[in-house]
């Protein structure tokens, strides 16, 4: 068989990529050790719902909702003043409030614009004067605070109860960043259910690598198909094998969310709605766990025992939990240099675009996300393969070496002639 032909019975690259997808998927979904693998995140589960409850405590206290102030200088510090002495007496009952803008007198102020451009993350405005107070706001939110906002004028002014001003009211949509606070719990849940999905899941990928090199399976898989092919295909067969725990964690989790929904807590809507932000929620995944696992690969490919594998995973570990810090950090700033840097860089982005999500609703920047993502999964996968050929397998380029004959054979054979 000539070298042209041979080169046309092999399989390409894709192909043999779907031939070791499928044969890998197969081997872990019908083993034993498979169930117990579901199994295993159980106790973790209760564990995270456990410190999940008082997270959410915490959480609900320190992102109430915000009344902004939109008034002239003395009178918005009367009203933030007001605001001080009757929170000492009636605690939160009373909305937090903070200024917006110090108007100068008889300046206009477009409250509605404000909210409906989010360009302050409050959820309504206070404006006018003590005296002749308009709130600003969502229905839902000028009948919560309509009242308060009354109480907090009248204390401004010094009346007494029997005086409480009429308060005007002005009902806008909902406001694009209004609920912040509340969108904010929604996008740390995510964030950190991501997380955990792809610390717990990620490294299968490094044992089943570690394990065929040991058996030698590898570097048959090496000889018949190109070496990109298999790594490729054991990344998307463990992302299958994946996915597929995650389906049936997902099932008990929908079923014990319906046996127990009024015991349950609900998360606030995100941005871009709920079935966008779950079908989100599935690319991310892949995407974080396909950037993780590929640095797996390469490690496993270069790994020789099971204490190297574990030596050269731990800085990867720990760099992995510092990018969750760092996303974790830039869903707090938005807009900001730490937010720029945690959507552009490959390990954090997608928990960085999961936090975006649910507190913006642009949708353009997510197909920019996926494609950035998926362009360093091809490099990383690729990168990994080379190392393992000239580090592991040893091939490479053959250079030919010139035989150099003995000089005295030379001259003999020069005398000769």
């Amino acid at each position: 068989m000539t070298q042209a032909q041979h080169g046309r019975g092999r399989l390409s690259t894709l192909a043999a990529a779907m031939v070791i997808a499928r044969r890998d998927f197969g081997a872990i979904l019908f083993s034993r050790a498979f169930f117990f693998f579901l199994l295993g995140p159980l106790f973790p589960v209760i564990v995270g719902a456990m410190a999940g409850g008082v997270g959410q405590r915490v959480q609900q206290s320190a992102a109430l909702p915000v009344l902004g102030i939109a008034m002239e200088g003395d009178e918005a510090d009367a009203i933030v003043a007001a605001h001080k002495q009757l929170s000492a007496k009636l605690g939160t009952a009373l909305p937090a409030v903070t200024v917006i803008e110090r108007l100068d007198s008889g300046e206009s102020f477009d409250a509605a614009a404000v909210l409906e451009s989010g360009k302050a993350s409050v959820s309504a405005v206070l404006s006018g004067t003590p005296a002749a107070p308009r709130l600003t706001g969502s229905a839902e939110r000028i009948m919560a605070w309509q009242g308060p906002a009354s109480l907090i004028a009248a204390q401004a002014m010094g009346k007494t109860p029997e005086a409480y001003p009429q308060v005007a009211t002005s009902t806008v949509a909902r406001p694009v960043n209004g609920d912040r606070g509340s969108r904010l719990m929604t996008a740390q849940a995510a964030q950190t259910l991501l997380f955990l999905l792809t610390m717990l899941l990620a490294g299968m990928v490094l044992s089943n690598l570690v394990e065929e090199k040991a058996n030698k399976i590898i570097e048959i898989l090496a000889a018949a198909i190109p070496m990109d092919a298999v790594f490729f295909g054991k990344l998307f067969a463990m992302l299958a094998v994946s996915l597929v725990g995650i389906a049936v964690w997902g099932l008990a989790g929908a079923a014990l969310f319906m046996a127990a929904v009024p015991a349950m807590p609900s998360l606030p809507p995100p941005a871009v709605g709920w079935p966008l932000f779950l079908a989100l929620g599935v690319i991310y995944f892949a995407a974080a766990y396909l950037l993780l696992g590929s640095v797996f690969l390469a490690i496993g490919s270069l790994a020789t025992t099971v204490r190297e594998v574990q030596t050269l995973s731990m800085p990867v570990t720990m760099m992995q939990l510092m990018v969750f810090f760092l996303a974790s950090y830039a869903m707090t700033q938005p807009g900001s240099p730490a937010e720029v840097f945690a959507l552009a860089f490959p390990f954090s982005s997608p928990f960085a675009m999961m936090a975006r999500a649910a507190q913006e609703p642009t949708l353009w920047i997510h197909a920019a996300a996926i494609a950035w993502q998926a362009l360093w999964v091809v490099m990383l996968v690729r990168l990994g393969a080379r190392l393992f050929r000239s580090r592991v397998m040893k091939s490479g380029p053959a250079r030919m070496k010139k035989e150099r004959k003995p000089v005295w054979r030379t001259r003999r054979a020069e005398a000769a002639a």
